[in-house]
């Protein structure tokens, strides 16, 4: 565990040893790189970092020390990201990491959606007991579970992140004629979209050309019901709906009227709850998306590493409410500073430092909308009191003092 020393609003921390709580199955592959210095258990109490995949936030009370929440996934809904934001901790996350699990459960609904597999097997299950006549039965019913090939049909992707973008691609090589749409489309995910893959104009002519929609957009309070009954009525008739992001995402109650009336021909998703489970038009999957040795081994490791190097170096990379941040050690001491973006902070952080004798040897500023992050270098000693006076600085959320030849880590 960390020692913790509260004296004149200064935190000293033997930053031989951070502790790190776990609150969900993390895979040990990923959890073993954090490595000497860290002390890894599911029952801390007042953590240096939070590790965790599904456990809801919302309702916890984080300690003071607390620097960092690593997600072991992309959705940080159970996350409080706005208060995290507020107390100057950073919230981290792991972008593709699953996205090839996940891309491969689409494939595998739009496949079960074609050919009515998940019909056919539910049969073979209720006549596993006739004997000798189970051949003449499945020959005698299979026409029921006739379906269509997905070579040749249009897939719209709406978000062409990690995932959106591999099962576009992925589409591609099935020979399906693919329509994409993500106004935010950044120029290195264009680059590794296939050139097969056609923008769509808008959104209401992918509605109403494509046979499958498939959606891969983040859950905010924005996007909530994002698929409703305006947009449902500019969907192609008999199209199919697979919903692999999250829930609500869809008006489900507006859903199920179109399947009842045939507008909308199937509903795959990865979320199961009581609105939609047990329609005879909607294939529930128990949220497995993501749920591969490899998607989880490679989610482990991405996480412990961003939270590992942040704690160690305070480096920032695939944070949700912090700008990514990095800088190669130059000096004997590095200082990390937290604020606000208005101006006249630099000049007042490195006023603040010539003032105590601080010889900067160099430093990186990044900014995020409200948020600003720094890493500075310096050699030479640090005064015991300059993380606390540079908190002074109105606009300063936090500040950390990480000498790279001792053993203490002095924050404020």
């Amino acid at each position: 565990m960390v020692n913790v020393a509260l004296e004149k609003g200064l935190r000293t921390e033997n930053v031989n040893m951070y502790s790190v709580q776990v609150l969900n199955k993390i895979a040990t592959i990923g959890l073993d790189r954090f490595g000497d210095g860290f002390d890894v258990s599911d029952n801390q109490t007042t953590p240096d970092a939070i590790v965790l995949r599904s456990q809801k936030l919302h309702e916890e009370t984080f300690a003071d020390n607390l620097r960092a929440i690593g997600r072991a996934g992309a959705g940080v809904n159970n996350i409080p990201v706005d208060r995290c934001t507020d107390e100057g901790i950073v919230v981290f996350n792991t972008p593709g990491a699953n996205a090839n699990a996940v891309k491969e459960s689409v494939i595998a609904g739009m496949l079960l959606a074609a050919r009515d597999i998940h019909g056919g097997i539910n049969y073979v299950d209720t006549i596993q007991n006739e004997g000798e006549t189970i051949a003449k039965l499945v020959e005698q019913n299979k026409s029921r579970f006739k379906g269509f090939e997905i070579k040749g049909k249009r897939l719209g992707v709406i978000g062409l992140g990690a995932i959106g973008l591999m099962v576009a691609n992925a589409a591609v090589g099935l020979e399906m004629e693919v329509e994409g749409y993500d106004p935010f489309l950044s120029v290195d995910r264009a680059w590794e979209l296939s050139s097969s893959v056609k923008p769509a104009k808008t959104l209401d002519s992918l509605f109403a050309t494509a046979d499958f929609i498939s959606i891969h957009v983040p859950y905010t309070e924005k996007t909530k019901h994002f698929i409703n009954a305006d947009a449902i009525k500019k969907i192609k008739r008999g199209a199919v709906l697979l919903n692999f992001s999250r829930d609500a995402l869809v008006d489900e109650k507006a859903l199920l009227e179109a399947l009842d009336s045939g507008a909308i021909a199937n509903y795959i998703t990865d979320f199961p709850n009581e609105t939609v489970t047990g329609h005879p038009s909607v294939i529930t999957i128990p949220h497995l998306g993501a749920s591969t040795k490899e998607a989880e081994d490679n989610c482990a490791i991405m996480v412990v590493d961003q939270v590992r190097d942040f704690l160690k170096s305070g480096t920032i990379k695939n944070s949700v409410n912090f700008p990514e941040c990095k800088l190669a050690r130059t000096g004997d001491n590095r200082l990390t500073i937290m604020n606000r973006n208005q101006p006249n902070m630099i000049s007042q952080i490195t006023n603040a430092l010539a003032a105590e004798g601080v010889n900067i040897t160099e430093m990186v500023n990044k900014s995020r909308g409200d948020l600003a992050y720094n890493i500075i270098d310096f050699n030479g000693e640090a005064a015991s009191d300059l993380t606390e006076k540079i908190k002074q600085i109105d606009g300063v959320i936090r500040a950390r003092l990480l000498p790279s030849s001792t053993s203490e880590l002095v924050t404020a």
